[in-house]
């Protein structure tokens, strides 16, 4: 039986929770569901939904994986009710299908590190992602280059890998956003955005609150890594003296920070170069590439070589959270062969890393496919996977996961009961409102949002 790791400090659990969190979907994802959700209208339901479901959610999770001590699947099997471990096999087939076309996007943002660095993508800023990055042999190749370091990350381990890299890239993310949006701010114009992103428009969420509240609720989930075993996975790593409630907290409040802070990259770089929200650049629907050609189109107004370096910073900046987030998925799938077969941990990795990329494929040749295995790993795998964690820790473990949350904590008695009975109720009740806007989008909606059906079919 080989022996199981364990993380080398707290901190590093924290930062590598927190990394996992920090990924594509703070600086891919979060600006332009902002910007196409009405601006400070979804960051307001947005930051309700992770107080509301996304904490108690992501602290369930934790409570599953540090109480049972082993792999998201085999954790049910462990805590005395196997019927349950679907749940488990839910998120892991949920990590595995998302970073499949993760990894594309990833390879992306490896040519526009590169595209910045030699100036290339600055002589077609409109054209670049859709004409050169983001379908075709190039970007197969990049989705083989990302698969193949988050791969060596993981097969050096808990405490050599993931911990040791964790521990440079959140720290790093963080510096250099600040630094951005610190010269975000000095550009004209982006006051606007300022007024666009930070002014709540209650009166846009109630118009719209069949499309923004699941949207944020999805977003809330995504950016937290709910729903996908990660941090069942990372939690069963802990040790019995560490808080969950605090460092449950910490990951929350950080990671939503630097979504909060790439917004404040983001927008106000789109609104200082007059792009329009909305508008061809950043379309109603938002897309893949959004990020992509609506940075860099705004990042061609600036002076000299600026652009270049503010590229290069802003993208090198998406590529560590990229890494940080494909770690995490990568070993949420890692951990159940090692643990179940006693496999070793550097070919495991190898052997998924490799039919995560033939996965990946379709999505690296059609952005349609890419958009479709998005839709189908948030909108189906995620909500499903929260909804009966939701289920199983409120009303099958109950006392117990009161118990195990009180662990490393001293009093917090009442908090843990409120905790617990707001899974029970308003977690639960918002949970299954997202799951039924989901499947009416996923089921009954073949010619907008996303469908249950492929490409071409």
């Amino acid at each position: 039986m080989v022996e199981r790791e364990t993380w080398a400090t707290r901190v590093g659990f924290i930062l590598a929770a927190i990394g996992s969190a920090v990924g594509l979907g703070n600086i891919w994802r979060f600006p332009f569901q902002t910007a196409t959700n009405g601006g400070s209208a979804f960051l307001v339901v947005y930051l309700v939904a992770v107080l509301v479901i996304g904490i108690p959610a992501l602290l369930g999770e934790f409570v599953i994986g540090r109480r049972a001590n082993i792999n998201a699947i085999e954790a049910f099997n462990k805590l005395g009710r196997p019927q349950w471990a679907f749940i488990g096999a839910i998120g892991v087939i949920g990590s595995f299908w998302t970073l499949s076309y993760y990894s594309v996007v990833g390879g992306w943002v490896i040519r526009f590190v590169y595209g910045f660095g030699s100036g290339v993508v600055l002589e077609q800023p409109q054209t670049y992602f859709t004409e050169v990055a983001a379908t075709g042999p190039d970007a197969v190749a990049l989705h083989a280059v990302f698969m193949l370091i988050t791969v060596g990350i993981v097969a050096l381990g808990i405490e050599d890998g993931i911990e040791l890299a964790t521990k440079f890239m959140v720290p790093s993310i963080v510096v250099l956003l600040v630094a951005l949006a610190v010269y975000a701010a000095t550009l004209s114009g982006a006051g606007a955005g300022y007024e666009f992103y930070l002014t709540p428009d209650f009166g846009t969420v109630a118009d719209n609150a069949a499309s923004v509240v699941p949207a944020a609720a999805g977003q809330a989930l995504f950016s937290l890594s709910v729903g996908f075993s990660v941090m069942i996975t990372y939690a069963s790593y802990l040790g019995k003296d560490d808080s969950l409630a605090a460092d449950g907290l910490t990951i929350a409040v950080s990671n939503t920070f630097v979504g909060v802070l790439a917004g404040l990259v983001v927008i106000p770089l789109l609104f200082a170069a007059n792009i329009e929200i909305g508008g061809e650049l950043v379309g109603s629907e938002g897309g893949a590439g959004a990020v992509f050609v609506g940075v860099t189109s705004a990042l061609t107004n600036l002076p000299g070589g600026a652009a270049r370096v503010v590229g290069v910073i802003f993208f090198g900046t998406v590529l560590i959270a990229a890494l940080s987030s494909s770690i995490s998925l990568l070993e949420a799938v890692v951990s159940y062969l090692v643990d179940n077969y006693s496999l070793s941990r550097a070919p495991t990795a190898a052997g998924l890393g490799s039919v995560v990329f033939l996965l990946g494929v379709p999505s690296a040749l059609s952005l349609e496919w890419l958009d479709w295995f998005d839709g189908i790993g948030v909108t189906l795998f995620l909500p499903l996977a929260v909804l009966f964690v939701v289920l199983f820790v409120g009303w099958v473990l109950g006392q117990e996961a009161v118990d195990e949350l009180r662990q490393g904590t001293s009093g917090g008695a009442t908090l843990s009961m409120v905790w617990l009975w707001s899974l029970r109720t308003v977690v639960l009740l918002a949970i299954l409102v997202v799951v039924g806007l989901n499947f009416y989008d996923l089921f009954l909606t073949p010619d907008s949002g996303y469908y249950i059906v492929p490409p071409g079919f």
